[in-house]
């Protein structure tokens, strides 16, 4: 067909450290997701209301759908040997409605459940997460953390992101980190 475009999928690697794999996210995921979304302790920590199953259902498809459209995404975080659902870690286009914007800039997330915090393994994966970042991805990333949650602010001073300045997003004052690739 003339002027028919074609498309190729994305195949998304999986990530591997000493203790655990990162995969790319799936509907399989769907239920561990849901019960992270629906801790409060978790939520409390990035500063957003605890999700219903169908809003972490819908996370988890914008999840499969960043790999699709822009070839990077968020992985599933899990113990490689028991397979026991850790969090989930990635980069996406937020394109968030932030003053100033941000807009344009891949954006670095990540959200643990509580039993996993405190072990070293969002540090694990997030060097993991970098370091394919760095080989494959842009050379500047943001994350955007509340200023209370301390522990994301030392994992992201732990992956080289440094202070670049404060975002109001949802009239909340946000801390926006900046890392460039080395």
């Amino acid at each position: 067909m003339p002027g028919a475009v074609s498309v190729v999928p994305v195949i998304p690697p999986t990530l591997t450290t000493d203790r655990l794999v990162l995969t790319p996210p799936g509907p399989h995921d769907l239920d561990d997701l849901a019960a992270m979304n629906g801790d409060p302790a978790v939520m409390d920590l990035i500063g957003s209301p605890v999700h219903t199953r169908e809003e972490s259902w819908h996370r988890l498809l914008r999840y499969i759908g960043h790999w699709q459209a822009l070839g990077y995404g968020h992985w599933t975080v899990r113990l490689a040997r028991e397979g026991v659902f850790l969090g989930s870690m990635g980069l996406m286009d937020s394109r968030r409605d932030t003053e100033p914007s941000f807009e344009g800039v891949v954006e670095a997330g990540w959200a643990f459940a509580t039993a996993a915090q405190g072990r070293g393994y969002a540090a694990e994966a997030g060097a993991a997460m970098t370091a394919w970042a760095d080989a494959a991805g842009p050379a500047r990333l943001v994350a955007m953390i509340a200023p209370a949650n301390a522990p994301s602010l030392r994992l992201a001073a732990r992956l080289g992101f440094r202070d670049a300045r404060a975002v109001v997003y949802r009239g909340d004052t946000l801390c926006l980190l900046e890392r460039t690739r080395p």
